[in-house]
């Protein structure tokens, strides 16, 4: 189990993420939205060891991640945003030095990547560059590399963002395919629907802090909505949406 329990990160005089407190159980979906600035990417971050926080605990199966962290990150799979990768090098390759980096025997390290390639569409041209890959190409060498070493945890920050609807859907079915099979999925994003169709619990954070936790249809009976887009505009929007839509038709129309 994960359990972050009141934490809290703070950059000089900056609040990041203001006590913050859930637990994630094998087998579940975490969804976890807010708006650009309420602390998404920095909990990621915390949650993979990149960041320590200023105050509280992250404990993976009853243990303080700070105890043993290598060990910690070694039972963690994390997709970024962005698709930092050496593009110079191919896919396989990409992944062969990920998982040496891993400490994965050879042999088995081998059968994985033909494996990965073979079942994301990738082995046609095994030693093209990464520069001559999409973006959906490179997101699959990204949950590729993320699932070599066989995590308990995944961490996903906005993993079908700027993807075609085809891509997006393969991820998607990966992730309910990995919850299933008793993986803890930590899934932050912004896509809206896919939250929705996906995730067994839903946190909502507005500047930093938890405003909403509960199922997806808890959330909407409790703001009386008929979707979590509703959810996230009541809760987590400040702005009236359709008060800010007109007065950009009228800005046009002067």
């Amino acid at each position: 189990m994960l359990d972050v329990q009141d934490v809290t990160k703070r950059f000089g005089g900056l609040t990041a993420v203001n006590h913050v407190s859930f637990a994630v159980q094998p087998g579940e979906i975490l969804g976890y939205l807010g708006p650009n600035g309420s602390g998404k990417s920095t909990t990621v971050k915390m949650l993979t060891g990149l960041l320590r926080p200023t105050s509280g605990s992250i404990r993976f199966n009853g243990r303080d991640i700070d105890e043993d962290l290598v060990a910690y990150k070694q039972m963690v799979g994390y997709v970024p945003e962005e698709a930092h990768l050496y593009t110079y090098m191919s896919g396989s390759e990409y992944l062969r030095f990920t998982g040496r980096i891993r400490g994965l025997e050879e042999r088995i390290l081998e059968e994985k990547i033909e494996r990965l390639l073979t079942v994301f569409g990738l082995a046609a041209d095994p030693h093209a560059p990464l520069t001559a890959y999409s973006k959906g190409m490179r997101q699959k060498v990204l949950l590729s590399a993320a699932l070599l070493h066989n995590p308990r945890m995944i961490v996903l920050d906005e993993p079908v963002s700027g993807l075609d609807a085809g891509t997006a859907l393969v991820v998607r079915r990966i992730v309910e395919a990995l919850a299933a099979d008793g993986r803890i999925i930590f899934y932050s994003s912004h896509e809206l629907d896919t939250i929705e169709r996906i995730s067994s619990r839903v946190i909502i954070l507005s500047q930093g802090r938890v405003i909403a936790d509960g199922s997806a249809s808890e959330l909407r009976a409790l703001t009386q909505t008929a979707s979590l887009e509703g959810v996230f505009s009541q809760l987590a929007i400040a702005e009236d949406l359709g008060a800010m839509a007109a007065e950009v038709i009228a800005t046009m129309r002067l």
